[in-house]
């Protein structure tokens, strides 16, 4: 294990810049987050505390119908995201905490630039975050304590480059939650457990929120990083450089259509058969 962690460590001097966010719209982070990743040499973690307006952000190849109740969303005004990395649905708001590392390859030899070495990475940097405070793991490809999960991961991967980025649940409403349908697709650990069952808000195990962003900083030094501070105006250069997005805000209406059009179909089907029969 001990071998393995040097190997993980960056050549010295390696340097990652550091963007801090508070209250930033999600949508706009996810787009600029893609944009440091496709448009800029450099390593970054962005760090977000809270997103302003309440929203489902769904992974790429996410089916709303499948993960969302639609109409629900839509009688609550919360929007729908579909970003540009895998993963699961997830609803964010003010009490969410956002990450993203994002790493050219050779800044980590030691971590190849697959899913999974990239997450048990991940994982040994949160450590110092996380592992006083309980039974810290990553199970499949979230983080938890015990079998709680309070962190959600997802990653994009390209010819030189990776990102990871996590949603921290630092606390949660229980009718938002209550949007996301139970996903046919389960961590096995998961058990069949209903989102309230199954999550853990931060607030119930660490002390200060404040803290815990700090402490998330901090895990790049402890990594071997050197962290010079970045500002925002840094990450729109990259946004108005890119060419490629495909972080977007989805149509609702044309999602509601599209509900009320398979509806249909299915009563045709049933009428169909019910003549045949």
């Amino acid at each position: 294990m001990a071998a393995a962690a040097a190997a993980a460590r960056p050549p010295p001097g390696t340097v990652v810049r550091l963007l801090r966010l508070t209250g930033f719209p999600i949508l706009a982070q996810l787009q600029i987050e893609e944009a440091l990743l496709r448009a800029t040499p450099d390593n970054w973690f962005v760090i977000n505390d809270g997103t302003p307006k309440p929203s489902v952000v769904l992974g790429v190849s996410g089916k709303p119908h499948e993960l969302v109740h639609l109409e629900a969303a839509a009688a609550r005004h919360v929007p729908l995201i579909k970003r540009f990395t895998g993963g699961g649905t997830v609803v964010v708001d003010g009490d969410t905490i956002f990450t993203a590392l994002i790493m050219q390859q050779q800044s980590l030899p030691g971590v190849e630039a697959y899913p999974r070495p990239v997450m048990q990475y991940t994982e040994d940097l949160y450590r110092s975050v996380f592992g006083s405070h309980g039974a810290f793991w990553l199970r499949e490809n979230d983080y938890c304590f015990g079998d709680r999960k309070f962190g959600g991961n997802a990653q994009a991967i390209t010819k030189d480059r990776w990102l990871h980025h996590t949603s921290l649940l630092w606390d949660f409403k229980r009718d938002r939650m209550a949007l996301l349908q139970q996903p046919a697709k389960q961590p096995a650990y998961r058990q069949g457990r209903h989102h309230l069952e199954f999550i853990l808000p931060l607030h119930e195990v660490l002390p200060c929120r404040r803290t815990l962003i700090d402490e998330l900083c901090g895990s790049l030094e402890t990594a071997g990083f050197v962290v010079r501070e970045a500002g925002l105006g840094d990450a729109e250069r990259a946004l108005a450089a890119n060419t490629l997005c495909g972080t977007r805000l989805l149509d609702m209406q044309q999602l509601l259509d599209g509900v009320g059009g398979r509806r249909q179909g299915e009563i045709g089907q049933q009428a169909t058969a019910a003549a045949v029969l």
